[in-house]
């Protein structure tokens, strides 16, 4: 199929095209874009599907928030399905919270809007010593999350109005202290035991399988003995990294950087000034701003006149709250920091130098420049390697923009073989054996990454051997793989694995002879025998646990206290089998007044956030979300 495709790719283009344009004349382009985008529905809300494409776009955005939040985040626990299933969910819940804020006609104001961009820390950052907002930092801020101002704002309203649904509920939330108390007392209660193991590995002894035992077992159990899928590849990776080190640069070109950007790779120029501010509040008559413009040229002369005084009649003039105390003084700050009309007179100014009148959005200022912070002029020795690196960064970047598209069209067009891509880019082809279809432990860079090993393992890869498609398994990072070599799974023969086997059967019985003798212990200490062979008295809790195994230490906070001692026999899988004896029933050891009201304090919050998951079923049932793709059972993982 692929390959007539291939062939006939001129007719089958312009077919494509006598089908798709009359689309546009019917619909226009934004609507052939929704239908196209739209996808396979993976859940629905209130009637409206959520689209694959929606849950992967999502899902994407996530994945980025997580990285730059926690760098050293292995990428892998991103691409699982658990990951992407957990993502989907909480699409969900945000189209329910959503249709429900909506339903319920819960908005949110501007000014609720304003309080909260104003209480965001990372936008707070971006304000300037004068207390306005660095709007070109903020636009770089949000479109780093592939937003504009407008889309990040209209998305936190509505993340404001959801919060409105939810918190309905847990702010309304509480608990009395005695219905926590009772919950607590029965939660952290004490209980004096006495544990007997009984484990598998003291009975293996008693195991000796016959060879028509093992075999056997070999013949019921063929799946725990299979060699996994494997693949011999050769891969081609084009990354920007990799092209810096090809590069060659020319000195002349690396001088003339120099010459050009010396100050700026130098350091920033910082200035210290101080000011006196008479403030005019906004829309102010024409009468009232030119008042305080003949008060400020008034202080202007007297501080011409006696410019070391300057600092004592900022003090007892300026109405800067911030820096009056100080006479006046900002500090040290570089370009940026201040609004415009008073920095570019701020770094006009001669050092000690006074400035005229200046007006900007807060009033008139009067500024005196104070310091000059030159960064020292480096030689260009000094900075010649890292000018270099520079320069192979940005070549580099350039490089593998352009290259690209060449890369991605020939691994695609010339598909039986990747040394056409290599010889085209100077690449090197690299090779790996026994790659599986899931990353490995030791595992690392592409061969680590979940979308290319699919790729390698896709239908048309492995039965044609073909080149996969580029995929992009990083910044500035594409890799192509093609397989040389494929084993599918297979049953390994008996005889490669007989020791697994017979380890494995050794194991299964030993675990069934451990939970025999324990439940035959069990029995008769029931009935009155001597309870010997058990452990000493210890006091156990959910607080302090005492070592114990979680199924046994839930074994024995869950046995009936009606009647003791309780005698409790727990299973404990490939590991044998314990019994307890519960003696006694104690109550929570006591508490200050203190830590008694905040534990009743965290229960009535777990209260509340129990009465918010209540209501937000209630929520996906009135609206009739469903999630339509099936949830990764542990068995599915475990198989990966």
């Amino acid at each position: 199929m692929f390959d007539t495709i291939r062939n006939h790719k001129k007719y089958l283009m312009g077919f494509l095209m006598i089908l798709i344009i009359p689309s546009f004349v019917l619909f226009g382009i934004e609507g052939y874009t929704r239908f196209d985008g739209a996808g396979e529905a993976v859940a629905t809300v209130n009637g409206e599907d959520v689209t694959q494409a929606e849950w992967d776009q999502a899902h994407q955005i996530e994945s980025q928030r997580l990285r730059e939040a926690m760098p050293t985040l292995d990428a892998r626990l991103l691409d699982s399905p658990e990951a992407r299933y957990a993502t989907l969910e909480r699409l969900v819940r945000d189209r329910v919270l959503a249709t429900a804020a909506q339903k319920l006609n819960l908005f949110t104001s501007d000014q609720r809007l304003a309080r909260e961009l104003q209480q965001n820390e990372a936008i707070a950052a971006l304000r300037r010593p004068d207390g306005s907002l660095d709007v070109d930092a903020y636009r770089v801020l949000v479109a780093r999350q592939n937003m504009t101002p407008e889309m990040f704002e209209a998305r936190v309203r509505a993340d404001l109005s959801q919060r409105q649904v939810s918190q309905a509920i847990v702010g309304s939330g509480f608990a009395t202290a005695g219905l926590a108390n009772v919950s607590l007392n029965a939660f952290f209660e004490r209980r004096d035991v006495q544990v007997a193991r009984f484990n598998a590995t003291d009975f293996a002894a008693r195991v000796k399988p016959t060879d028509a035992e093992v075999e056997a077992f070999y013949n019921a159990n063929g799946p725990l003995f299979q060699a996994p899928e494997q693949a011999d590849i050769e891969y081609l990776v084009l990354d920007a990294s990799a092209l810096q080190a090809s590069l060659a640069l020319n000195e002349a070109d690396v001088r003339a950087y120099y010459d050009q950007n010396a100050g700026r790779l130098a350091g920033t120029e910082e200035r210290r000034a101080s000011h006196i501010l008479l403030t005019v509040p906004a829309g102010a008559p024409a009468a009232d701003k030119e008042a305080v413009r003949v008060k400020a040229a008034a202080l202007l002369e007297q501080v011409r006149k006696n410019p070391s005084g300057f600092a004592a009649v900022a003090k007892a003039n300026s109405q800067d709250p911030g820096s009056a105390v100080n006479g006046g003084d900002l500090d040290f700050f570089s370009r940026g920091a201040m609004v415009k009309p008073f920095e570019d007179v701020v770094y006009a100014l001669p050092k000690g130098g006074i400035s005229d009148l200046v007006e900007t959005e807060f009033g008139f200022h009067i500024i005196q420049l104070t310091d000059i912070k030159s960064p020292p002029q480096r030689s260009f020795e000094a900075m010649k390697p890292e000018i270099e690196a520079e320069l192979r960064q940005q070549q580099a970047q350039k490089q593998f923009a352009e290259a690209a598209e060449t890369f991605s069209n020939l691994v695609y067009e010339q598909a039986d073989s990747l040394k056409p891509a290599a010889d085209r880019l100077k690449l090197e082809i690299r090779t790996a054996q026994g790659v599986q279809r899931q990353p490995q432990t030791a595992a690392s860079g592409v061969l680590a990454n979940e979308r290319l090993l699919a790729a390698v393992f896709a239908p048309d890869a492995v039965d044609q051997k073909r080149n996969t498609e580029a995929i992009e398994t990083g910044s500035n990072q594409l890799v192509s793989a093609r397989v040389v070599k494929h084993s599918p799974a297979r049953t390994r023969p008996l005889d490669e694995v007989r020791e697994s086997v017979r380890v494995r059967l050794v194991a299964q019985r030993s675990a069934e002879l451990a939970r025999e003798e324990g439940d035959k212990q069990l029995q008769a200490w029931k009935a009155g025998g001597a309870a010997t062979g058990l452990s000493a008295v210890q006091t156990v809790s959910r607080e302090n646990p005492q070592g114990l195994p979680q199924t046994v230490l839930v074994a024995a906070l869950s046995a009936d206290p009606k009647s003791l001692p309780a005698w409790v026999g727990v299973p404990l899988g490939a590991e044998g089998y314990a019994v307890v004896k519960v003696e006694k029933v104690l109550p929570r050891e006591t508490r200050e007044a203190q830590a008694l009201g905040q534990e009743v304090q965290q229960y009535s919050q777990w209260w509340a956030t129990a009465e918010s998951l209540a209501y937000y079923e209630t929520l996906k049932e009135r609206f009739k979300a469903k999630i339509l793709v099936a949830e990764p059972t542990a068995a599915a993982v475990a198989t990966r």
